[in-house]
């Protein structure tokens, strides 16, 4: 028998087909190149999907053995670089049974009895997602703790803060980077919800009806560690929204670095001069010399956009696809898989950057002098002396105006001066005009204060831990 025509009988459909698929439809339709690594899963769920069979008396014990030898002999060798992946094949899945049936005959026919590649593909996939899930979340967690670690060194340094990018309150830098550790937090509890929907069988669903078999669905789940088995079995093989969910999730975290990056950026600009990242995170200009580009932190702000496109891609993919199965749904896997690598590259990275984050408080304390951030401060403590907040407000704005005019602060401000525009205000003004006195006194559940950030700090590491 030729060489074409072994590759034809390999192909489960071709004995209905007179010609051969054109070489254009092959590379058109193949998805060789980028699904062999769910090789793995593919496997681990063909090896479950055996056991039970040989369990049901649909195959027997010397076919199982068999089929456990074969994938044991192919394991080996594409983990030692050996195995031919051929793109008359199509996929990871004809791929794998061609060899395995090449290997041990029969046996490797007979594993396909009860399924379809439509019910294994999906389950390839669920299986290979939640261990990515699963890493993801250990990646979350380790970037937690880094940035506790740089929040807890930092609980009494003195940031501006900022709205609408312009100096607001001063807050403790520390603080600041807890509000990303909140970020991140429920970055990995959505990342728990999904894998909870993604660890669900659809194998059993066959093409689309189920099977005559008596298969033991239950079984083929608790052995590879799932939750439970699809319901419905059009649902099973069409299902895409574990998908599409993981790569939302996916995509939120990616704006939580963006938006992280975006700061970062600005903190190192010369204008701030707040922070400095370690030289092997950035790179020089070809043709300015004193350049120091944080390129990671921008490169994080494009990926986003980036995964933010594959979860476009995605539910357009869907969105007009009828039950059951599609061949649309081979375009699933390069978005997904190179969501995975996205958020997982950035995660690793951002995880050594922020640790090597340089803080210059002196810096971050000129600028929190110079716009006036403590202006609310002398708001509250006129409405403490009786002042409704509007009349205070008003009160603060002609103090702030004044300031400005002759380029002063408001604690620079003599008594005299401070009590002209309202005569309850005392020599205790200045401690409620001072940075350090308008972080002290946000002590509150939240608040800001170095005490509440340090015990935010305490918090995350129990949770963390």
């Amino acid at each position: 028998m030729s060489s074409n025509q072994l590759d034809k009988k390999s192909q489960a459909w071709s004995a209905l087909f007179s010609e051969p698929m054109s070489d254009l439809v092959k590379r058109y339709t193949a998805s060789v190149g980028f699904d062999q690594r769910l090789w793995k899963a593919d496997i681990t769920g063909s090896l479950a999907h055996a056991e039970m069979l040989a369990a049901q008396q649909i195959i027997g014990a010397d076919d199982l053995a068999a089929i456990q030898r074969g994938m044991a002999q192919i394991t080996q060798e594409i983990e030692a670089g050996r195995f031919e992946w051929k793109l008359d094949l199509e996929d990871v899945h004809l791929n794998i049974e061609a060899r395995l049936t090449s290997l041990v005959g029969d046996a490797g026919k007979r594993l396909h009895t009860g399924r379809s590649r439509n019910d294994q593909v999906a389950t390839d996939v669920r299986l290979w997602l939640r261990d990515e899930i699963t890493a993801i979340g250990g990646l979350l967690n380790e970037l937690q703790r880094a940035l506790v670690e740089v929040a807890e060194k930092n609980a009494e340094v003195i940031l501006p803060g900022f709205t609408h990018l312009q100096v607001a309150q001063p807050v403790s830098f520390g603080h600041h980077l807890l509000a990303y550790v909140e970020m991140f937090s429920r970055d990995a509890e959505r990342m728990g919800d999904v894998f909870r929907r993604t660890n669900r069988l659809p194998l059993g669903a066959a093409a689309l009806a189920g099977t005559s078999y008596p298969l033991d669905r239950e079984r083929v789940a608790k052995t590879l560690g799932m939750d439970g088995v699809c319901q419905n079995s059009l649902d099973a093989v069409s299902d895409r929204d574990f998908a599409i969910e993981f790569t939302s999730a996916a995509a939120l975290c990616m704006i939580h670095f963006s938006r992280l990056s975006e700061e970062l950026v600005l903190w190192m600009s010369q204008n701030f001069g707040f922070i400095d990242l370690a030289d092997r995170f950035c790179t020089g200009s070809s043709i300015m010399p004193q350049k120091k580009n944080p390129d990671v932190p921008e490169l994080a702000r494009g990926k986003t956009g980036r995964v933010v496109g594959h979860l476009m891609g995605l539910i357009t993919l869907m969105k007009g696809q009828p039950l059951a199965y599609n061949k649309d749904n081979q375009e699933d896997k390069e978005p997904l898989f190179d969501t995975v690598d996205t958020l997982k590259d950035t995660l690793r990275i951002f995880i050594e950057l922020v640790a090597g984050i340089t803080v210059k408080p002196e810096a971050m304390e000129r600028a929190a002098l110079r716009g006036y951030a403590t202006a609310t401060d002398l708001a509250d403590y006129l409405v403490k002396k009786g002042l409704p907040f509007r009349d205070a407000h008003e009160v603060v704005a002609h103090a702030v105006k004044f300031a400005i005019q002759r380029g002063m602060d408001l604690s620079d401000l003599p008594l005299d001066t401070l009590r002209s525009f309202n005569p309850t205000i005392a020599d205790d003004v200045y401690e409620v005009l001072s940075l350090r006195g308008s972080l002290n006194a946000r002590n509150l559940l939240g608040g800001t204060a170095p005490a509440q950030v340090r015990a935010q700090v305490a918090r995350h590491r129990a949770r963390l831990a």
